[in-house]
């Protein structure tokens, strides 16, 4: 998903603009007021507005939603430990308290003994007097429990400050994914407002005759295997639709397409195009080859894969399914080799 810049006019247009101009004057000279094309003008910039505000949304949404994502591993993972230890715990404690009730009716333990070992150990640790009643093998089974019921208490003390952190996160995600869902719907309904001609001419999304393609003709090569398998990854997604917080295989958002394209190479790149930035060495726009991620505008809130031939493939936007289109067709500020 992205918006995308005005180009400069074609001659067509500035041909049109031209004679605008002309009857403007004319009818200025007849005292007539001329209807202004402006409206659809000041229209078709809040679009690319709201695309590019909803697109950072995105972002921040697919962050949110992959670090809830990452906790819930964690916390899963946190709660099988701790039911782990839990259990390790009874059964030390379980084996001391079986073997210092033998000891005592044999009458080789303090009576104290059993009475400390359903308390706490280390009341009965720091009591040196009683230390040399028991033998060394008992004394080193109490520490251990000792360290086992610490351990047990740290891991549930950190669960709880994931669980705490997940439950934020899930409001993250959900705040955000308002404020994208706002921003498209009001997007759309300014799609919807536009005349037909002018509302197709804007979805076809022609972005040629930038000046600034010209010194990337030609075709290279991938740089490496996996680039050259993340590209046909993500040219066989050419035309599914964009779908904003998805990462395919049926539907794709700008820097769910690219993760998808390399994950499909085996090689995991992180979710957000913000992170993907960072997730190689950066080259020149000149040095860019096919599987080389483009990053645009100054907080690298789109990605598209560089093809080759002065173009990318990406997901541009709501309602525009993933295509080719000319790699200058925003601001880059970075190309990854991943």
């Amino acid at each position: 998903m992205g918006s995308h810049r005005r180009l400069a006019p074609s001659g067509f247009d500035r041909g049109s603009t031209a004679a605008v101009g002309l009857l403007s004057v004319a009818a200025a000279l007849l005292g007539a007021v001329p209807a202004a094309a402006a409206p659809h003008d000041d229209r078709r910039a809040e679009v690319d507005r709201l695309h590019a505000e909803a697109e950072r949304a995105t972002e921040a949404y697919n962050k949110a939603d992959a670090r809830t994502d990452a906790l819930r591993e964690e916390v899963t993972t946190a709660q099988d430990s701790i039911a782990r230890q839990q259990q390790r715990v009874n059964t030390m404690r379980d084996a001391l308290g079986s073997l210092a009730g033998a000891q005592y009716r044999s009458g080789g333990i303090d009576p104290s003994l059993a009475l400390l070992l359903s308390a706490e150990p280390d009341d009965y640790l720091d009591r040196a007097s009683v230390l040399d009643r028991i033998t060394t093998r008992q004394a080193g089974e109490l520490r251990e429990l000792q360290q086992a019921m610490r351990d047990l208490a740290q891991d549930r003390a950190e669960a709880a400050r994931k669980l705490t952190e997940l439950e934020k996160g899930r409001k993250a995600v959900a705040a955000h994914k308002k404020t994208v869902e706002r921003k498209l719907a009001k997007a759309r309904a300014l799609l919807a407002a536009l005349p037909d001609d002018e509302r197709d001419a804007y979805r076809r999304g022609s972005r040629s005759g930038r000046e600034d393609l010209t010194a990337l003709a030609g075709a290279a090569a991938p740089a490496s295997g996996r680039a050259a398998a993340a590209f046909a990854a993500a040219r066989s997604a050419l035309g599914k639709p964009y779908v904003w917080g998805a990462n395919g295989p049926s539907g794709f958002d700008c820097s769910g397409l690219t993760q998808w394209a390399y994950a499909q190479a085996g090689v995991g790149i992180p979710r957000t195009s913000q992170a993907q930035t960072g997730a190689g060495r950066h080259v020149s726009l000149a040095e860019a080859r096919p599987g080389d991620l483009v990053a645009y505008r100054d907080d690298a809130s789109h990605i598209g894969m560089y093809a080759g031939n002065g173009q990318v493939i990406h997901a541009p936007y709501p309602g525009a399914p993933v295509r080719y289109d000319p790699v200058g067709m925003m601001p880059i500020s970075s190309v990854t080799r991943v």
